[in-house]
């Protein structure tokens, strides 16, 4: 049996989506009970809500990448799309 993995999205000028099965922690390792597959969470910094997204990227002026930056690509190999979505 193939165990699912959680596949982490960074969307252009927005969250971080979190989809499939996961943990989130604190920094002292208590665990968050987040209640659901799929998280969006903040990397502006804005939020209220962090460690998860409140939208608040949208009225600021946050920008990033989505996917990798260029240095990012230039140190770590890209697979397919699709062999994440088959998991």
């Amino acid at each position: 049996m193939t165990m699912r993995r959680a596949v982490i999205t960074p969307y252009e000028n927005g969250p971080l989506i979190v989809r499939g099965p996961f943990a989130l922690a604190d920094e002292d390792g208590r665990e968050i009970e987040v209640g659901r597959r799929t998280v969006a969470l903040c990397r502006c910094g804005r939020s209220r809500l962090r460690p998860f997204c409140d939208g608040s990227h949208l009225t600021g002026n946050f920008t990033a990448e989505g996917g990798l930056s260029e240095e990012a690509a230039r140190r770590h190999r890209v697979g397919s799309a699709a062999g994440l979505r088959q998991q």
